[in-house]
């Protein structure tokens, strides 16, 4: 059975921070895990400050101001005792997924800033951290003040493809699922069919027919070899389309999606996996 005993939480002092605070909290609960809040200072931007003082006086300042801030920040929620605090200084992205991989942390728990993220999911620190890490990495949908639907209904849907890491993905959602109790659905998308004349039409639906046979019997295959026992439903539609609206007709409070087990020359997501994340209407988990 998969653990998740750590869960880092990084922080920049926002409203969506606080707002994810009880998710945070309730995600822990549900692991038996112990959070850990991070906060990184990026370096001066301000050519201003640069020019009024010296870089090193002024990252101290800056070092002190943070550390007291993190100190008593979210402290109702997660004391200071319980809740170990880190602060690092540099490039925000780089700096999580460094800090969760040398610390080996099991998981990262990431705000998505009311929806801006979703929107502009390329570039963001959230994306890059998705691309970065080497844990499992949680994100939401929620309103900037409003904390996200908890997880205690425990829905969860698994979208899976029939690559080489599908194995992995499967494996990973299983566990977890097992692990605080969740009920598990796999989700297969296949590509929707040109448009054409009828008689195309005719063909490509015994084709389509013939695909859904095939990926019963493989996704069959698949969770014999893994040990699962979900429900599986096959899509034919746009992939993104199809698994987003999965999750959201099964009401589901989870969607795991796998990325790369390893960042290449294109990184671990691709452009599907993006877009996934960005539309799903309940929180991602990218594994």
């Amino acid at each position: 059975m998969m653990r998740i005993q750590n869960i880092l939480f990084p922080v920049d002092f926002s409203t969506s921070c606080d707002a994810m605070a009880l998710f945070v909290k309730r995600a822990a609960s549900m692991f038996a895990a112990k959070v850990t809040m991070l906060f990184v200072l990026e370096p001066p931007m301000s050519g201003f400050e640069l020019l009024a003082r010296p870089l090193p006086g002024v990252l101290e300042d800056r070092k002190a101001l943070a550390c007291a801030k993190l100190e008593s920040y979210l402290a109702a929620e997660f004391p200071q005792q319980q809740t170990p605090r880190l602060l690092a200084v540099g490039e925000a992205a780089a700096q999580i997924a460094r800090i969760a991989r040398e610390h080996g942390f099991d998981m990262i728990i990431m705000p998505t800033h009311c929806g801006v993220f979703r929107r502009t999911l390329l570039g963001s620190t959230t994306a890059k951290v998705l691309n970065d890490a080497d844990c499992p990495v949680m994100t939401t949908q929620h309103a900037e003040a409003i904390s996200p639907r908890p997880l205690d209904h425990r829905e969860w849907v698994c979208a899976i493809g029939l690559s080489s890491d599908s194995e992995r993905v499967l494996r990973s959602a299983a566990g977890f699922a097992e692990a605080v109790h969740a009920h598990l659905s796999i989700i297969h998308a296949i590509p929707a069919p040109r448009c054409g004349t009828p008689t195309q039409l005719d063909l490509d639906e015994r084709v389509r027919s013939t695909e859904k046979q095939e990926a019963c019997q493989r996704l069959s295959e698949l969770q014999r070899v893994v040990g699962s026992h979900a429900e599986v439903e096959i899509a034919v539609g746009p992939v993104k389309d199809a698994l987003t609206e999965a999750a959201r007709r099964l009401q589901a409070d989870l969607l795991v999606i796998g990325r790369s087990s390893r960042p290449g020359v294109q990184g671990r997501l691709r452009d599907l996996t993006y877009a996934v994340v960005r539309d799903a209407p309940c929180p991602a988990l990218s594994v």
